[in-house]
């Protein structure tokens, strides 16, 4: 019996905990490794959030976000990729992906397994992000950044490098 409302004790608690996490946090996202990351867990943290693909123009910028991954995750930051080959420009598997991230970038932030970010096939994270701003992403490279609490969504481009002053301008207030 003590089992029983420890479960029931403990299942209530989780889902309160998933109903103070704002919608726009509450995924529960797999890596191209198969980790489990959950969103809310980064509420209070800034997050960059990038659609990849490893046979574009734009390929070169995961130096920069590497960098400002590598430069800024102790304070709070988080990136995540997510591969997608809605322009055509992503032909690899989740392994694939993962090994010329690996190889070809030495990408340690987070990405996420392959999927669609536009369109009605888009993932539900990316539909959400495209209803926040109102803007989808229009090519492979596309930024969002979400500062704490998702209060404040922005979109940027794929011609806005990831360590520019425009982005770097946003996240740098909200790291600790």
């Amino acid at each position: 019996m003590k089992q029983l409302i420890l479960l029931v004790l403990l299942l209530g608690s989780s889902n309160m905990a998933n109903a103070a996490c704002p919608e726009l946090y509450n995924h529960q996202l797999i890596t191209l490794q198969g980790q489990k990351i959950n969103l809310c867990d980064y509420q209070d943290k800034p997050i960059l959030v990038v659609n990849t693909a490893s046979k574009c123009g734009f390929t070169p910028q995961f130096d920069a976000l590497e960098g400002l991954y590598s430069k800024y995750k102790d304070k709070g930051l988080l990136v995540i990729g997510f591969p997608s080959n809605d322009f055509k420009q992503e032909p690899g598997n989740d392994k694939q992906i993962g090994d010329f991230c690996k190889l070809t970038y030495a990408v340690k932030f987070p990405m996420m397994t392959k999927s669609s970010v536009t369109g009605p096939n888009a993932n539900l994270f990316y539909k959400q992000l495209n209803a926040k701003t109102g803007q989808a992403p229009q090519w492979n490279f596309y930024k969002y950044v979400i500062l704490p609490g998702a209060k404040e969504v922005y979109a940027y481009s794929s011609n806005v490098i990831p360590n520019s002053a425009e982005i770097v301008g946003k996240i740098l207030p909200s790291l600790k």
